[in-house]
Order: C-alpha cells, then structure tokens, then sequence
C-alpha cells in the first residue's frame, strides 16, 4: 500500500490554516501574478514571505519534493533549454552550441517563478479543506448569473479532492512496476508506457466508481456550504499584503 500523498489537506493551528480561503484565495492569485513578471529582488521578497510560511505552518518539503520530482525534472530541462538557446556572452563553447551567462540569469529566474508559484499552490492545498475551497469559488461566482457557480465549484472541489487519490495512485503503480523490475529497462518510453496506461485506466475507474457512488447518494451541487466569515487575522493579513505587493511592484 503506498504511503498517504502530502498533497491533500492536514489540520493544524498555523497562520495559513486560520485564515479565511477568500482571502488565502486572493492572496495565491496576487502572488501568482506579481511572481510571473518580478525580478530577482521581488523574487526575493516573495520567497523570504514563503519561508517564514513553511516554517510556520510545517509544510512537509521532504516528501512533497519527492512527489514533485517530475516538476524538478521540468526545471532541470527549462534551465537547459535557456542556457543553450539564450545569445548572450558564452560561458562555455562547444562545437553545435554554447552556454551563455544571460541564459543561465533567464533560465534561473523562470525556474524560480514557477517554483514560487507550486510552493503556494501546495500550501494551499495543505492548509484549505476541499469543501471550504468549493464555498470560496461559489461564493466568488455568485454575482455572475450567468454563471453556474454552484456546479462550477462543486467541479472544483472534486478536482482539489481527487488530485491525492491521482498521486496515491500512481506511487502504487510505481511500486508495482518495480516490483516487476519495469525500472531495469533502458528504453524510458517503454517505462512510460508501462506506468502511464494501468494508471489512467485505474484513475477512471476509481472515478467512474466516484460518480456512481455520487449518484446512488442522490447527490447534487445543491447542498449547505459552511458559513465563510473574515476575522481581524484576516483583515491584518490583508493588510500586510497589500503593503508587501505594493513595495514588490515599486520596486
């Protein structure tokens, strides 16, 4: 059986578990925003604030880091591909290509962007349970009419809370795989093959189970959400990052 995902909500009394989601909501999406276009310094700030997270609400980096290797791949290749593709000064020829030091600057601050930007999306994964982020996204969507905003959050929900089953599931068919000695194989499509078919297969299976579960229950979007309410740590926090946005993008 494989080990619980860190990808999935665990309670405690942090700072980012005592805020309201509205708000913890807001603040991912500012962040997010500010970090795709900052700079090293404003980089910088945003990470300082995101340390000073982690610590306080004992986000679990070590075995979050080893269900983002696939991310930390990524990276890996997005550092290269900049290195090599970025003209620039050359810091190291080769015969067909050379590493450049704008390259290397570039490829480090996209990879530091994008890092910022999971390292918030796992806090709020780790600190919001999936029902308050479906009351959040509905109550966000309930001026629009238009919009279907209970079934869209219901959507979204769902999703939030199906992410750790996917992981769960997959590190079982990892298991099994090796198990098989499947890893042994240098042909890596081969490997991929093997563990990306019985893992899509299985993950529709446990959702088709899902959705009929959700049927046998008569189950639908209409339900009672939990009551949202601000309290003064959130209106202080608000607060804080609006000051701190506002010295990011002054700078």
């Amino acid at each position: 059986m494989a080990e619980l995902t860190s990808f999935s909500f665990r309670s405690g009394t942090s700072l980012l578990h005592r805020l309201d989601v509205r708000f913890k909501l807001l603040f991912l999406i500012l962040i997010s925003l500010i970090s795709l276009s900052g700079d090293f310094p404003r980089l910088g700030i945003f990470t300082c604030l995101l340390t000073v997270l982690i610590i306080n609400s004992r986000l679990p980096l070590k075995s979050g880091l080893k269900g983002l290797q696939f991310f930390l791949i990524l990276l890996l290749l997005i550092l290269g591909a900049r290195m090599v593709t970025t003209p620039g000064d050359p810091i190291i020829e080769i015969k067909f290509f050379s590493i450049t030091r704008q390259g290397i600057l570039s490829g480090v601050l996209i990879c530091w962007r994008l890092t910022i930007i999971v390292l918030l999306g796992f806090a709020f994964i780790f600190s919001t349970r999936s029902f308050e982020i479906k009351a959040a996204v509905e109550w966000v969507l309930k001026p629009f009419a238009f919009i279907p905003g209970k079934r869209i959050a219901t959507m979204m929900g769902l999703t939030t809370r199906f992410v750790p089953v996917i992981l769960n599931q997959a590190n079982e068919t990892a298991e099994a795989q090796r198990a098989r000695c499947v890893e042994n194989r240098k042909n890596p499509v081969y490997r991929l093959i093997r563990l990306g078919i019985p893992l899509i297969r299985r993950t529709f299976e446990r959702a088709d189970k899902l959705a009929v579960a959700m049927e046998a229950r008569c189950y639908n979007e209409n339900r009672t959400d939990p009551e949202l309410s601000a309290t003064r740590i959130d209106w202080m926090a608000l607060v804080v990052m609006i000051l701190i946005c506002g010295l990011v993008v002054s700078i």
